[in-house]
């Protein structure tokens, strides 16, 4: 019996540092992502970001997946590729990556980089928005509130946009009063009552 019981505790304590192993790589890969972005960001050297995040976007890391889609997005370090941009940022937004997901939204919603794809951005911007991304919040109101790629509903508008003002949001304050001018007061309680009862949740639906 001491002979198991030995052997279950050794056995645990393998898991355990195994595990914390894993979650320490994690974090210093995540530390060396913002490291190496955000100090060529400084120095305005985008093309030494574009080297030091490739190899790390390629392992798959989500968040240097995402900052390789912002260099393409926004032409930095090297020529302004949607193709490129909307691929990083798919790659990062199927792992969770909220800002990866708002941003790849907007691309479906402009038709950057490919096919436009309204449905898909509201699936994108509600996975960010879950997690309580509040430009992916008043995004997804605003497609509510246009009825693009969902049926119109303006009740679902309203809550969209009073979550993406909880932060402060200025933008997310003018929409929501913007549109309350086109709603009934059972319509506006409505819809202050589906936002105060409104939780945040994981990364993925």
């Amino acid at each position: 019996m001491n002979g198991l019981w030995l052997l279950s505790l050794q056995l645990l304590i393998a898991v355990v540092l195994t595990l914390t192993s894993v979650a320490t790589s994690v974090q210093a890969e995540d530390k060396t992502v913002k490291e190496s972005h955000d100090g060529a960001m400084e120095r305005g050297d985008y093309a030494a970001a574009m080297r030091e995040l490739r190899p790390l976007a390629e392992q798959g890391l989500a968040s240097a997946q995402f900052k390789l889609g912002l260099l393409y997005d926004n032409g930095l370090g090297v020529p302004k590729d949607d193709v490129q941009a909307r691929k990083w940022y798919e790659k990062a937004a199927t792992q969770g990556h909220a800002e990866a997901q708002v941003n790849l939204g907007a691309m479906l919603v402009y038709a950057r980089g490919g096919p436009q794809d309204y449905k898909m951005a509201i699936y994108w911007f509600r996975l960010s928005a879950n997690q309580g991304n509040d430009l992916a919040q008043r995004k997804l109101g605003l497609m509510y509130e246009r009825g693009d790629g969902v049926q119109q509903d303006f009740v679902r508008a309203y809550m969209w946009y009073s979550l993406g003002a909880a932060k402060g949001g200025e933008a997310g304050v003018r929409l929501r009063d913007a549109i309350a001018k086109r709603m009934d007061p059972d319509q506006i309680a409505e819809a202050q009552r589906q936002a105060r009862e409104w939780k945040p949740k994981g990364k993925r639906a």
